[in-house]
């Protein structure tokens, strides 16, 4: 059976501040970043993809992506609802916004019923990620209670217009996740690289060879119901704060540390780029431009089917 890719396309993008950066013609003809993921997980042997997005994006990406997938992968769009929530609690009603990459994933519940991958819409990952993806979710070593997790080297993951946030790992010595953490505040330093430390004033030093998360994770549907149930917590702690999100890398650092899971990390030699910053937007277009003159994609992308 292939697996599915679960596309989180719902986020408002607000430090990107032009436009709607999940649906920002970059390509040399005017794909997304966005395209260039599905195409990656077309040709690595995906057989689905689900988008997960805000009802204001659906008509214009089922436009976009309707003929170009056609004959190629299944399509589902799901809408994240941010007042239908694990539990049937109610949303309150001074909440803007739906509730993180946890709740994201919860919504697909109903979408899927194979292994599968999720992404970010607005980051680049590369072909040899997917590769290496749509392996691990077709191996014995993708279960129940055995997830996978794509990891990047940090220096390949920075920003060159700003600061970036980035889920740091540890791994075991046998290439297990142990922990992940979430750092803020990171950018070059030299040939290495700093983040904040939880203070936000003080830097802590970093090689810049770190393992680091860019979410993209490998899970079976096992996962729905661990999101549903680790939700709870999340509400009686958070229910009562605006802004609080379910993010997924707490769910999953969650799991390992109960012992409810192993993570397997599967290291890409890739390079990430997304766009972050509006000031990203010229750096994306040249890679992709660059990546396309190379011959790693066809021109235009989506072109007709042999």
């Amino acid at each position: 059976m292939k697996p599915t890719l679960l596309v989180l396309a719902a986020g408002l993008g607000s430090r990107y501040g032009q436009g709607i950066k999940q649906m920002d013609p970059v390509g040399p003809d005017g794909e997304f970043v966005l395209d260039y993921s599905v195409y990656d997980a077309y040709r690595a042997g995906f057989g689905k993809v689900v988008f997960i997005i805000r009802q204001d994006l659906e008509e214009d990406l089922r436009k976009h992506f309707g003929t170009n997938l056609d004959g190629r992968m299944d399509v589902e769009y799901v809408v994240q609802d941010k007042t239908v929530l694990p539990g049937g609690v109610t949303c309150p009603a001074k909440r803007e916004k739906p509730w993180g990459t946890g709740h994201a994933i919860w919504s697909a519940r109903n979408a899927i019923n194979t292994p599968f991958a999720a992404i970010n819409a607005d980051d680049y990952y590369g072909t040899t990620s997917f590769e290496l993806m749509a392996e691990f979710l077709q191996s014995d070593k993708c279960g129940n209670a055995q997830f996978g997790m794509v990891g990047f080297e940090l220096n390949r993951t920075l920003s060159a217009n700003g600061t970036v946030s980035r889920g740091i790992c540890q791994k075991s010595h046998d290439g297990y996740l142990t922990t992940v953490v979430e750092r803020k505040g990171i950018e070059a330093s030299g040939n290495a690289a700093r983040c904040l430390d939880d203070d936000g004033k003080t830097f802590i030093p970093l090689t810049g060879r770190e393992t680091v998360s860019m979410n993209f994770w490998g899970f079976t549907p096992a996962i729905f119901g661990h999101l549903e149930s680790q939700f709870a917590e999340f509400w009686a702690k958070s229910s009562h704060d605006p802004k609080a999100e379910y993010f997924i890398p707490t769910v999953v650092d969650t799991l390992i540390k109960r012992g409810n899971a192993t993570v397997r990390v599967l290291e890409t030699t890739d390079h990430w780029f997304g766009m972050t910053y509006a000031e990203d937007r010229a750096i994306v277009k040249e890679k992709l431009k660059d990546l396309t003159a190379l011959g790693l994609y066809p021109q235009p992308l989506w072109q007709a089917k042999n």
